[in-house]
């Protein structure tokens, strides 16, 4: 908290998917007060209006002109590209910044930014202004390696994800339309999708000396959000070893949960939990990874990012049920 106060949020590009899902959880946070929620097009219109599921629940409308200075902590929500302006824009504001997007997360491009990543980065993250939200592909992903790297005994990596619709922003294009998505999947971005970049920078500090490739196949779902990836590698330890090496790991954490069942997506929907299945089979270690791409994958680790700024319990105001039926 900021002098034992509330923490005064203010969040720009408000309306888009990733902001509602912060909406959704802030209105509940018992720390947190929103000041503003800044969008161009929405100004002046109830929040309400672009998030329905939000009437009854705040009488905050969007704004066009963001009053920086009233908050504590930013959340900007806007599109890849948009970010790095608004943040060179800014004169004279020592808040904190939380960017959801890829703008600050390679350490080429991050200025200031700690990339927010709890499970790997914890420390750094508690003593950081501006944080680097990570992406829900590469948060996926690294939550199904991370302990791996850790360990040293992390090869060439093979991975298949498939992710829903939102994960695409809200704007319309072709591959969003329902008549198009509907009962239909399809690859795209084969072995280029832009969040290798951040997975591999995480990978290698976790393991310097990793020289493997990470070959990565995205695929568009039919449904609107989660994340299931399937990551597979070549690994001497047995089954019994593999699994105590991620229990050990994410024994502390608050969201990470290593299962023996096999997971699916509706376990985690609506959650910031992420759900990983180990299995040996012959010589590959077998890694299933779950998580909702709109929370753990995007608002709600970007929640546990201002509760550990702040001083708060990670898992503040992020104990969410999942929508299972």
């Amino acid at each position: 908290m900021v002098n034992g106060k509330n923490i005064n949020v203010g969040i720009i590009g408000a309306a888009g998917y990733t902001a509602g899902e912060l909406l959704r959880i802030l209105v509940n946070h018992p720390k947190a007060q929103i000041v503003f929620a800044q969008s161009g097009s929405h100004a002046g219109e109830p929040v309400w209006r672009a998030h329905q599921d939000l009437l009854g629940e705040t009488d905050l409308k969007f704004c066009a002109d963001a009053p920086v200075n009233e908050a504590d902590v930013i959340f900007i929500c806007s599109g890849h590209g948009k970010s790095r302006d608004f943040v060179h824009g800014l004169h004279g504001y020592d808040g904190t910044i939380i960017d959801l997007s890829n703008d600050f997360r390679l350490a080429a491009d991050a200025e200031d930014f700690v990339y927010g990543l709890p499970e790997a980065f914890r420390s750094k993250i508690r003593e950081a202004k501006h944080i680097a939200n990570p992406g829900c592909f590469a948060t996926a992903i690294q939550l199904a390696l991370l302990p791996a790297a850790k360990a040293g005994i992390l090869p060439e990596v093979h991975v298949t994800g498939i992710t829903g619709s939102t994960g695409a922003g809200q704007s319309p294009s072709e591959f969003t339309h329902f008549s198009w998505r509907a009962n239909n999947l399809s690859v795209y971005k084969a072995f280029t999708h832009q969040h290798l970049g951040e997975v591999c920078q995480t990978l290698g500090t976790f393991e310097p000396d990793w020289c493997g490739e990470l070959n990565f196949v995205p695929v568009r779902g039919d449904f609107p959000r989660g994340i299931l990836v399937s990551a597979y590698f070549d690994c001497s330890l047995s089954e019994e070893a593999a699994v105590a090496l991620y229990e050990e790991y994410y024994e502390r954490e608050p969201f990470v949960f290593v299962i023996e069942d096999n997971p699916d997506m509706k376990m985690v929907v609506n959650t910031n939990k992420c759900f990983l299945n180990v299995r040996k089979h012959g010589g590959k270690l077998h890694v299933v990874s779950v998580l909702d791409n709109l929370v753990k994958g995007a608002s709600g680790q970007a929640v546990e990012n201002m509760n550990l700024i702040f001083g708060l319990p990670e898992d503040t105001a992020l104990h969410l049920k999942s929508t299972r039926f």
